[in-house]
């Protein structure tokens, strides 16, 4: 193994001094779980300092380093903190990526392999290529995920992996309601003995403060709306270009065409012409806290069909206090200028208004 030189107490002092010089605020929570990342960084130093040729005389693998699990609410600073950790990890093979990219490049080399036990090529793969493994914000959300993660997760920590993951959410609820999810609940106990679980319990999310002085929702359709529509976005998922996600709903599969941080972005088109209903919206609202919508237009009489659906869809994202980032033809109270839904539409109006303000982008999110 290379050797690996490390900072004790690197993510720690990082924090301090971003604290210092203001770029960051205090936190004590954010603190807390840095000295566990502080631990972490210790551990390898230990593992990678000992002799290596005897391991290797002996044919064994070391040991997987035990990992760390970092789970809580979106915006408290879960992933800036990991990227920390992976930044003081210097000359160790490491690797970080997001977890529905790998999970994709996982597919594909599954898909490409002929061998009688293709996870262990993968895992001899991805253990070629890295020791540690950073995975930024785990979700199983597809039972073609949730099927093949825990053979893989063995094989890799029977290769010496060390594992460091994000989440929105605890071990115990990932993949919950999902289709066969009996068939996940191994995977969830090796989790838990494996990986230590660290909660990051910030009551604030850092990133709305972002949002401040921002419109969120911006008019005339136009290219100046994408580019301000395209900007915030980029300030609340950090400039991350996004993944396609599909969420398992009823036995079927809902597009999400880009995801990231917890941050959703669709078009019009994809979410009011499309076939979709209330449990479609609700799914969406459970998954994301921040949709983001590209070119609303006027909702004329011949848009019958596409208007009853947007109500719907508003209705249900304002119940589950979702925030909403859109683009739009005009303004919410000239939407829908006319036709059978008009005083259903006020109410729309209403809510729309309302979910621009700073009240509602401070307020706590409805789990739901």
């Amino acid at each position: 193994m290379l050797a690996c030189r490390l900072s004790i107490m690197a993510l720690t002092a990082e924090l301090d001094k971003r604290v210092a010089h203001g770029i960051l605020k205090p936190d004590p929570d954010q603190r807390q779980v840095a000295g566990k990342f502080d631990a972490l960084l210790e551990r390898l130093h230990r593992h990678s300092s000992r002799p290596g040729i005897f391991k290797r005389l002996i044919g064994k693998t070391p040991a997987a380093i035990k990992g760390l699990y970092l789970y809580g609410e979106v915006g408290r600073g879960k992933t800036m903190l990991m990227d920390l950790f992976f930044d003081a990890v210097t000359d160790l093979p490491k690797r970080r990526i997001h977890f529905h990219a790998f999970m994709q490049e996982v597919h594909a080399k599954r898909a490409s392999l002929k061998g009688d036990d293709v996870i262990a090529e993968i895992a001899d793969g991805i253990a070629h290529q890295a020791q540690l493994l950073c995975l930024d914000e785990m979700q199983i959300v597809d039972i073609a995920d949730a099927m093949i993660i825990g053979r893989l997760f063995d094989a890799l920590q029977r290769r010496g992996i060390c594992f460091v993951t994000t989440s929105n959410l605890p071990p115990d609820g990932l993949y919950k309601d999902g289709l066969n999810r009996q068939l996940f609940l191994p995977f969830i106990e090796r989790l838990n003995a494996s990986l230590e679980i660290v909660s990051l319990d910030s009551r604030l999310d850092y990133r709305l403060g972002r949002i401040k002085s921002r419109d969120t929702y911006i008019t005339p359709l136009g290219a100046e709306a994408t580019l301000k529509l395209t900007s915030v976005w980029n300030d609340l998922t950090d400039n991350a270009n996004g993944e396609t996600v599909d969420i398992e709903l009823l036995g079927r599969k809902l597009h999400v065409p880009k995801a990231a941080r917890g941050c959703a972005r669709f078009t019009f088109a994809d979410l009011c012409e499309n076939p979709l209903g209330p449990p479609d919206y609700l799914a969406i609202a459970g998954r994301f806290k921040i949709i983001f919508i590209d070119g609303i237009p006027i909702l004329g009489p011949a848009k019958r069909n596409q208007a009853k659906r947007f109500v719907v869809m508003i209705d249900t994202f304002y119940d589950a206090g979702t925030r909403l980032v859109a683009s739009a033809e005009a303004e919410p109270e000239h939407l829908y200028p006319k036709g059978q839904h008009g005083f259903e539409f006020q109410r729309t109006a209403s809510r729309l208004k309302e979910m621009q303000s700073a009240y509602w982008w401070g307020k706590p999110v409805v789990e739901t």
